[in-house]
């Protein structure tokens, strides 16, 4: 959302719900509730986008389990916010939310996000959430974390801007993983409905790959702009 540099890929989202003024939930537990994300949310997603926009907070505030279910299962979009994937997946489940999310999937809401917000669609993530300190400096350490498992894969987002550590955490990981992985550009998005994908970009060099282990090296096959889940799931 920075600088609007993904607007036409929040465009098609909020298209997505069909409606003339979707109710847009945003969800930023990842960013321990960061008040600037939300208004930035508000910026793009209301005045912008004309969506009825509404906020989920988990860490500033505790919201009865009735509240919390009322705005994820009333929203025609829940987009979540990035930052730190462990953490908001271990809140999430400790406020059912992770159910709530599911049962928002099955009733066909459409569920958004960037960053750790991606991630926590897909079987696993990549994810950049633990840290150490060494010599003074703080260190990023790829890491796969069990996501919601919406999405029968794995996941990896920043692969133009963080290519020096996410390319061989993805071959670490892939490395001990089944089945397919996506490695994500900025500014690039995978829409799934239904049997098929699709791939969104608001700038024109940013695309998607698809890694997978075959008889012992990590292979990349840029995806395609469009086709069917059978294909993105397979291993050609």
């Amino acid at each position: 959302m920075k600088d609007l540099e993904t607007l036409p890929i929040d465009r098609a989202i909020v298209n997505f719900a069909c409606k003339k003024r979707p109710k847009a939930l945003f969800i930023p537990t990842a960013s321990d509730d960061s008040v600037g994300y939300w208004q930035i949310f508000q910026d793009v997603y209301g005045k912008k986008l004309g969506c009825e926009t509404d906020v989920l907070y988990l860490v500033k505030e505790h919201p009865s389990q009735k509240e919390i279910e009322k705005k994820i299962l009333s929203a025609d979009i829940v987009y979540v916010g990035g930052g730190n994937t462990l953490r908001m997946l271990r809140i999430w489940r400790r406020h059912g939310v992770d159910k709530l999310l599911h049962k928002a999937y099955e009733k066909g809401v459409v569920l958004a996000g960037l960053s750790a917000g991606a991630i926590c669609w897909f079987r696993y993530g990549l994810s950049d959430s633990r840290r150490f300190m060494k010599s003074g400096k703080q260190k990023e350490i790829s890491m796969r974390v069990s996501a919601l498992g919406f999405i029968p894969c794995t996941f990896s987002p920043h692969h133009i801007r963080e290519k020096h550590l996410r390319e061989s955490g993805m071959r670490d990981i892939m490395a001990r993983t089944p089945g397919i992985a996506l490695a994500v550009d900025d500014n690039a998005a995978i829409v799934i409905r239904g049997d098929r994908y699709e791939v969104l970009r608001s700038k024109r060099d940013a695309g998607i790959a698809k890694v997978f282990q075959r008889r012992g090296s990590i292979e990349w096959k840029p995806l395609k702009t469009s086709g069917s889940l059978v294909d993105l799931l397979s291993k050609s």
